[in-house]
């Protein structure tokens, strides 16, 4: 697709999406899409070919949809809300320093500074990777404690991320591209059962 064209098809794209949630559900999803879009564009984007830190700035747009969800079923942003974005907030970071590591050569050729550049023993990636688990550990587990699930939902909760924090762990002290691919593939099974915990266990 020529570039001019891409442009205009996700110019249309996005004011259309924009404009169907504010007529359809209310303004403040409609606010939260258009933030997400333009956090996108004009922060991770450029990012990616000027600092490290775009891993977490793109975290913030891709954590953003839960919250407009949020937004157009209930029409505000609460504690709840907040929680969903840190859950997805942090579950990418591991899941993206997993697809980083391993293939750190291909971002390095396109131009994307990432922590894996540079990090040729993986221990930075995986270091990283076993922190921001630990500290998803917690965070998931806010849910159970405002209220928006039972407590079922916290062993359920544990169980998976004390499973997700193992495996990073396994990365760290393998640093092989295996371990760095099972990592990966556990965090997309790990985000879809603990949503399915979250709704199963809903007060």
């Amino acid at each position: 697709m020529p570039p001019l064209q891409a442009l205009v098809f996700g110019i249309v794209l996005s004011v259309f999406g924009v404009g169907y949630l504010a007529i359809v559900c209310n303004v403040l999803s409609a606010a939260l899409t258009a933030i997400t879009v333009a956090i996108y564009i004009f922060a991770y984007t450029p990012l990616k070919r000027a600092s490290t830190a775009n891993t977490a700035v793109g975290a913030v747009p891709g954590a953003i949809p839960p919250m407009i969800g949020w937004a157009a079923a209930r029409g505000n942003i609460g504690a709840g809300a907040w929680a969903l974005f840190a859950i997805v907030f942090l579950w990418q970071l591991p899941h993206f320093f997993a697809i980083a590591w391993m293939y750190r050569e291909d971002y390095s050729r396109a131009g994307f500074r990432m922590i894996s550049t540079e990090d040729r023993s993986g221990e930075r990636s995986a270091s990283q990777s076993v922190f921001f688990c630990i500290l998803l550990l917690v965070i998931a587990g806010l849910p159970a404690f405002l209220g928006i699930v039972n407590f079922a939902y916290l062993a359920v909760e544990l169980l998976l991320g004390g499973f997700f924090v193992a495996v990073a762990m396994h990365f760290l002290r393998m640093r092989s591209a295996s371990a760095a691919r099972l990592l990966f593939l556990v965090s997309i099974i790990y985000l879809p059962l603990l949503l399915g915990a979250l709704i199963l266990t809903k007060s």
